[in-house]
């Protein structure tokens, strides 16, 4: 059962560009592209709770399961 990563939707909601989330968290637009592309094993709590805050949204509208 894979994870889904949900940050495009959650982005586009906000009408947020990956530049200036990458910008207002401080995380490389690198980083977040391969979170956005589900392309990561892994994702620190502390970066969740960052993107949830800056996109004003819950963990789960960020990630579900398949």
């Amino acid at each position: 059962m894979p994870i889904i990563v949900n940050l495009d939707v959650a982005m586009a909601k906000k009408k947020m560009s990956l530049t200036e989330l990458s910008e207002k968290l401080g995380i490389s637009m690198t980083n977040l592209s391969l979170l956005k592309t589900g392309k990561v094993k892994g994702v620190r709590f502390a970066t969740l709770e960052a993107l949830c805050r800056a996109l004003d949204c819950k963990p789960g509208d960020l990630l579900d399961i398949d």
